[in-house]
């Protein structure tokens, strides 16, 4: 409704609304900070483990070919997809990765009360990432795979799958918990590693 709000400091597990729409202007969740980065530490593990461990195994009895992301990836790209590769590869692999890296970054210092250099800048990074990490939409191409090759081959989760999906879960969960003002004011407050404030 445009109109102009003063908002005093929040106590935990209270929000701002406007005064004339009501509209929810920010949250102050208790223990924001902690919970995103313990998610966060999660959302690596899992991370890992997708990258590391088999995706997929699939073929005939005796004959079985594993598969993980990375050379789903490649095979793609060998196929002559490269577009498509580099897509894959943002989306499900580099941009999960930033995000988490990103978070704990941010937010592993800032439970200490202090904020690492370049923190800010990393911030307003993590807003420009969201739309790019689209684990999700993998997730669905790789269950309709599945779906279709069933009838011709034996088709056989492995535990990055489980990750995988396990990931898509605590990631979305970890950047939901996080509230953007609540970080923003807490940086401002944080001494920088390396400043004598």
């Amino acid at each position: 409704c445009d109109l102009l709000n003063h908002v005093p400091a929040l106590p935990p597990d209270r929000a701002a609304r406007c005064v004339r729409c009501g509209h929810v202007l920010f949250r102050n969740p208790a223990n924001c900070v902690e919970k995103t980065l313990a998610l966060s530490f999660s959302a690596l593990i899992l991370w890992v483990v997708a990258n590391v461990f088999p995706f997929l195994s699939f073929g005939m009895p005796g004959n079985l070919i594993e598969t993980n992301l990375v050379s789903g990836v490649v095979s793609l790209f060998e196929q002559g997809q490269t577009i498509l590769s580099v897509v894959v590869l943002m989306t499900s692999i580099v941009a999960p990765a930033l995000q988490i890296t990103g978070l704990i970054y941010v937010l592993a210092p800032l439970n200490r009360g202090f904020r690492l250099p370049q923190s800010k800048r990393v911030m307003r990074w993590l807003g420009h990432l969201k739309p790019w990490s689209m684990m999700e939409v993998f997730m669905l191409g790789i269950l309709v795979s599945m779906v279709k090759l069933g009838g011709m081959a034996d088709v056989i989760p492995g535990v990055a799958l489980w990750a995988f999906c396990c990931l898509i879960v605590v990631l979305s969960w970890a950047l939901s918990t996080l509230e953007p003002h609540v970080i923003w004011e807490q940086l401002d407050d944080a001494t920088e590693v390396g400043t004598n404030a």
